[in-house]
């Protein structure tokens, strides 16, 4: 199979189910935004963190392939079966931040991104993860998205904040704390 096929020369793409969309459409920029935050995400798996976060990242890889397959396909065209998500992947990730919470410190200021690189990547994937949560509401505004997609992006730029918190304790790096000038 070649990479290349030639078809979105034009500036076209095609859905699954086959309907031709501009690439500026809607839902490219869902599904691209979802893409560029998955990468994002294989960034922080690659950094020198626990496992325990490296396989919880790949699972959130995972869901996210899902996601982008469903932004991916015409809701009014598409026979594919496509992997959905379930309302348990959204009670993992809070039931992980619950976990990582328990050694935390309290939350007693705004934390600016920043402390060490693989935190730095936490905010930049949080900061995409928002846009693409923003992207998602806006296309279920004119077409059929499943609720549990924006649910799920919602509480996994929740998580990435909080990973970034814990990734700076097992660091021992101090947080980057905002002090407002008053």
């Amino acid at each position: 199979m070649k990479i290349y096929t030639k078809t979105g020369d034009k500036g076209l793409t095609s859905l699954i189910g086959g309907t031709r969309v501009p690439k500026f459409h809607l839902r490219i920029e869902c599904y691209g935004t979802v893409d560029e935050l998955n990468s994002y995400i294989g960034l922080i798996r690659c950094q020198d963190i626990k496992t325990h976060h490296q396989e919880f990242l790949k699972e959130i890889q995972d869901r996210l392939f899902t996601i982008g397959a469903a932004l991916a396909s015409d809701p009014e065209k598409s026979r594919m079966k496509i992997p959905d998500l379930h309302e348990a992947d959204i009670e993992r990730l809070e039931k992980e931040m619950d976990r990582m919470n328990e050694v935390l410190p309290e939350l007693t200021h705004f934390i600016l991104p920043g402390g060490n690189t693989v935190v730095s990547f936490c905010h930049v994937a949080r900061c995409i993860c928002r846009r693409a949560e923003r992207l998602t509401f806006h296309l279920a505004d004119e077409s059929f998205v499943d609720e549990k997609m924006t649910v799920y992006l919602n509480r996994l730029s929740d998580y990435l904040f909080v990973l970034g918190r814990m990734l700076n304790l097992d660091a021992k790096t101090e947080e980057n704390i905002w002090i407002p000038r008053i």
